[in-house]
């Protein structure tokens, strides 16, 4: 099976933010950053297309030509809780940020996910395609699904995903057995 991953675009939030699964506006290069993806899918026809339900996913997924996306909820970003929209700056003086930044594979953010929670998700829905009899499927997602995705495939272990974050409109083709 082939699975074509595309991150989506570059996101209007001040660098250093962790924003997750908060449905944040595009910056306003959008169109020209979404063409380039669109070009780049261009020669490819899909036997299923899906898309994070977050709009930064739904509307590059509309943008190149797939209205029809399914939404899925476990090709969503990491779940950041409480911490979603704050500065790394900020929560480096949370007290509970202390065990997370030692090990944010397997701790969670307080009410969200660990790396690990994000892994899980990503496999199970991984997993269910690779017992399906579709051959080619594209994926609009988040840096951390296609990492995450990445490791499944065996690239890279889970504490190297967030050194292979993919830059923003990325395509990212993966080949399962």
């Amino acid at each position: 099976m082939e699975i074509y991953l595309i991150r989506h675009t570059s996101v209007d939030v001040p660098a250093g933010y962790a924003y997750g699964q908060t449905d944040v506006p595009l910056k306003p290069t959008f169109e020209e950053e979404a063409e380039e993806v669109k070009k780049g899918l261009s020669d490819h026809t899909f036997d299923k297309v899906w898309t994070s339900p977050l709009t930064r996913c739904v509307r590059l997924a509309n943008y190149c030509g797939f209205p029809e996306a399914e939404r899925e909820d476990r090709i969503k970003e990491v779940n950041f809780g409480e911490w979603e929209m704050k500065s790394w700056n900020e929560l480096s003086s949370d007290p509970r940020s202390e065990a997370w930044f030692k090990d944010w594979v397997n701790n969670p953010t307080p009410n969200g996910e660990s790396l690990q929670d994000q892994y899980d998700r990503v496999s199970d829905f991984l997993n269910e395609l690779r017992k399906s009899e579709l051959q080619k499927v594209c994926l609009f997602a988040h840096g951390g699904v296609l990492t995450c995705a990445r490791v499944y495939a065996g690239e890279y272990p889970l504490q190297d995903a967030f050194k292979n974050v993919p830059s923003y409109g990325a395509i990212v083709k993966l080949v399962l057995d």
